[in-house]
């Protein structure tokens, strides 16, 4: 069995929820675009189901809530060392198929791959989540081929239809919350894309000499190594640390995470002066690699989820998708070759 509310009931359910959580959920940023006069969307905190945006994909993922932009770790003096505190409350975060499933790539780097990352694990053990349905495939989506369109394994569902919201829930705890402020409906069903516009071709295996292919020659010219792809990437990991000295006291400060990115200048900079990507190729062939081999060959399944995000933010119109397909067009050519 489902439930069934109106707006009203849910947002009772929201103004419970942030007794414990802060909720977040795409919403809309008026004026927030890339140009004047443009909107953006992405994920903010959020009090009634009115300022969730149901049918349009988010710009940015939820991925900042997890791991934040830049988070100070702890503070220090010359002889005293205090660790940061955590947030109030836990969060409740509404997110797509495919950022669930870029959750358990981030679980699967900072949680399983040989230690876990203390400050990554106190926030997620204190987040729940809520998927929301996808009724039709956005621009650029590929999730269907990359299989991560449909999951299972969420503490609630919620979809929007005809003013009302449809919820199947998993978490036993909220149980009693929902048959207060809703009625019982027939069992409520996921909504998935089914079908994509872009398709994308994966190879089944990698030849060594790919790494000189001239394919990635284009992308120095392309690509102007701003990073957007990464930033708005729901499973790109990577930080850097920043120590802040305060100005007052220059023995006082705090250590700070802060996003890195494979795609621009200093990432792979290295003691006296060396740089192992210079190239915005090389950067582009790294990526690509990374999300479709390597982490694959490690892990057992792909990095990308296929959310689409990187084609959309790339200003010079860089697709990520064909940049897989022409590797695989690429390989194959190669195989062509050598049988030849």
């Amino acid at each position: 069995m489902g439930y069934c509310l109106d707006q009203a009931g849910f947002n009772q359910i929201l103004n419970e929820w942030s007794k414990e959580y802060f909720v977040y959920a795409p919403k809309l940023f008026k004026d927030g675009g890339s140009f004047s006069d443009t909107d953006r969307i992405r994920y903010g905190e959020i009090h009634t189901v009115e300022e969730i945006v149901f049918d349009r994909k988010s710009d940015y993922s939820y991925k900042e809530i997890l791991l934040p932009l830049s988070q100070t770790l702890f503070f220090f003096t010359d002889d005293m060392v205090k660790e940061a505190d955590l947030p109030k409350k836990g969060a409740v975060i509404l997110l797509r198929s495919c950022d669930l499933h870029a959750v358990k790539r981030l679980d699967e780097i900072y949680l399983q791959n040989g230690c876990e990352d203390y400050y990554y694990k106190r926030l997620r053990d204190r987040v729940k989540f809520i998927l929301i349905g996808c009724q039709h495939s956005f621009e650029n989506c590929f999730c269907v081929d990359m299989g991560t369109n449909r999951i299972d394994n969420y503490d609630a569902y919620i979809e929007m239809k005809n003013g009302e919201i449809y919820v199947d829930n998993h978490n036993d705890v909220w149980k009693p919350l929902f048959t207060t402020y809703s009625r019982r409906t027939p069992e409520v069903i996921p909504a998935y894309a089914t079908e994509n516009k872009t398709h994308i071709h994966i190879p089944d295996g990698i030849t060594p000499d790919i790494a000189h292919s001239k394919i990635w020659d284009e992308y120095d010219s392309r690509c102007i190594n701003c990073g957007r792809c990464n930033f708005v990437c729901p499973t790109c990991t990577c930080f850097t640390m920043q120590d802040i000295f305060y100005v007052d006291n220059g023995k006082v400060g705090e250590r700070r995470r802060v996003w890195a990115s494979c795609m621009v200048d200093g990432f792979t900079d290295v003691a006296g002066g060396g740089c192992y990507r210079k190239k915005n190729g090389q950067r582009m062939r790294f990526k690509v690699l990374h999300k479709v081999y390597d982490y694959k060959k490690r892990n057992g399944y792909h990095m990308c989820v296929g959310c689409g995000r990187c084609d959309d933010i790339c200003p010079e119109y860089i697709s990520f998708s064909n940049s897989i397909n022409k590797l695989d067009a690429a390989i194959k050519e190669v195989s062509i070759n050598a049988v030849k």
